[in-house]
């Protein structure tokens, strides 16, 4: 796509200009959350493309009970022994797994991290959005159809994890600017669907008027808004992360809009550095995609499987 190109710009004037070798058939463990949320489904999809197109292998390591610590930790313990060549890294939570990136550091494994930033460890490289500024633009977007005023809530992802905190903060200074909308209550749907279904249908016994309905990602936007259909309750909400689940719900008007977070690029951009570094090609320290939003003017350009996507290659999106 070519908004695609166009935020990544400035991030790839840090690397070379120069297309990859040929492919070495490098292995590239690839660690994400959970099973259950689709962002980190579209991040496994842009590695497994990523790889394909240069001609290295994955493997993927996600936990089987969601965003489970001890389970990641003993996935890195694993990992290290098959010692594969490279790890592009979602942490379940970015402190508790610094002595695991520190253990891959050790063992020499080179580590890409990507979502989440890690607070310690050697990282190469680091690729993902700014919460903060992506959790601002979905509650400015809430704001301008509620025409500033009316009683929101926020559901919030799962405490203590980074990207919850900045997207949280986010959507309630962006309540805050706005003296005529009340924010009634923040409560913790743990970024799954189901939680966020049941933390509606609390608040809709709470609060008898709710306008609009912040949550922190697609998945717990959806179960909100199945919450609110069940009960025949009528309100705004907005998801983020930009996965095909939001765009559909956008396309029939159910969601407003959803704070693009393109974890199939995350997934991609990830990947792809992970192999440069591999090859001894330059790459950046950091890279962040520029904060967006889809809604009811642009939903098109996404309209697609994730699966239908493809990985841009690095020269191209170094040089538009």
């Amino acid at each position: 796509m070519k908004s695609m190109h166009l935020i990544l710009a400035t991030a790839f004037a840090i690397g070379s200009g120069v297309g990859l070798a040929r492919a070495d058939g490098e292995t590239i463990a690839v660690f994400t959350k959970n099973q259950t949320n689709p962002f980190f489904q579209n991040v496994r999809v842009g590695a497994e493309n990523a790889a394909k197109q240069l001609g290295a292998k994955v493997i993927q390591y996600v936990p089987t009970k969601p965003d489970s610590i001890p389970e990641q930790m003993s996935q890195v313990e694993d990992v290290i022994v098959k010692k594969p060549n490279a790890i592009v890294f979602t942490p379940v939570d970015y402190k508790a797994l610094i002595p695991s990136v520190e253990k891959m550091n050790a063992a020499g494994i080179p580590v890409v991290n990507i979502t989440d930033h890690m607070a310690g460890g050697k990282i190469v490289s680091f690729v993902g959005i700014d919460d903060y500024k992506v959790g601002m633009a979905t509650g400015q977007a809430l704001m301008k159809a509620l025409g500033g005023k009316g009683n929101v809530v926020i559901i919030e992802g799962v405490k203590g994890s980074l990207s919850n905190q900045d997207r949280t903060r986010g959507l309630t200074d962006a309540v805050k600017a706005n003296p005529n909308v009340k924010l009634l209550a923040t409560q913790a749907g743990n970024f799954q669907r189901l939680n966020a279904l049941q933390v509606m249908e609390n608040l809709m016994q709470s609060f008898p008027q709710i306008d609009g309905v912040m949550a922190a990602n697609d998945a717990m936007a959806i179960g909100a808004i199945e919450a609110l259909e069940a009960a025949n309750r009528k309100a705004i909400v907005v998801g983020i992360n930009g996965t095909k689940e939001a765009v559909d719900a956008v396309k029939v008007g159910k969601l407003l809009a959803s704070g693009q977070a393109d974890p199939f690029m995350q997934g991609c951009l990830g990947t792809i550095i992970a192999i440069r570094t591999l090859r001894k090609q330059a790459v950046p320290t950091e890279m962040f995609l520029k904060p967006s939003v889809i809604d009811a003017s642009n939903y098109k350009e996404f309209d697609m499987p994730v699966e239908a996507r493809a990985c841009p290659k690095w020269e191209d999106m170094a040089t538009n």
